[in-house]
């Protein structure tokens, strides 16, 4: 019983428990594992094959996926699309590691550039499944501003165990419990519902 629905500059916060089915959810959405009963429409045509949902649908995964072997500048080379300038790429963060390769970066470098990889997509549409894993606060922040600039053109859909971060800059929230999506209106209801305990929010 789980039905959601995500429109251009919506940012909207997944969360639940461990073993609620949040990334699965997410993996079932961009086609990665099957369900019988999925059932996704974008702009009212329904699209349930993966091939229909390549170029829609970006999902950001728990693993790494650049090749380890690639230099940074490479594996921008390689994800950029023509209409996306390399200067979106080149700040504080990404420049002084611009030559290194991906196996010489750290968890958290290397977790920051996929994201700049994912959100410069063309799609409209973005999962982000814990985005924020082995991010410095300082990146944590960064990563917010660039989730909530690219939101003013994408629907974005966000689940990590960083609660508060998910919360802090999700329009909407999502409480997968019970194998049923529970819409929220207030972040209260967080505890209302037995997420998170009082004077957790």
């Amino acid at each position: 019983d789980v039905y959601l629905r995500c429109e251009i500059g919506n940012i909207i916060g997944l969360l639940g428990r461990n073993g609620s089915g949040k990334s699965t959810l997410m993996k079932i959405i961009f086609g990665v594992v099957h369900a019988e009963t999925k059932f996704i429409r974008i702009d009212g045509k329904v699209k349930n094959k993966v091939s229909q949902l390549m170029n829609e649908v970006s999902y950001l995964s728990q693993d790494n996926f650049i090749p380890q072997n690639l230099t940074v500048k490479k594996a921008i080379d390689l994800s950029i699309e023509k209409s996306v300038r390399i200067d979106f790429y080149l700040d504080d963060m990404i420049s002084p590691v611009l030559n290194n390769k991906i196996c010489q970066l750290s968890g958290g470098e290397l977790r920051y550039l996929e994201i700049k990889l994912i959100l410069s997509k063309s799609s409209n549409f973005i999962l982000l499944d814990e985005p924020y894993n082995g991010l410095s606060p300082i990146m944590i922040e960064k990563v917010n501003d660039l989730i909530i600039e690219n939101s003013k053109n994408k629907g974005i859909i966000i689940t990590d165990h960083s609660y508060e971060n998910v919360i802090k800059i999700s329009t909407k929230l999502i409480l997968i419990k019970d194998g049923k999506t529970h819409h929220l209106k207030d972040k209260k209801e967080l505890i209302e519902k037995g997420y998170l305990r009082e004077g957790m929010i």
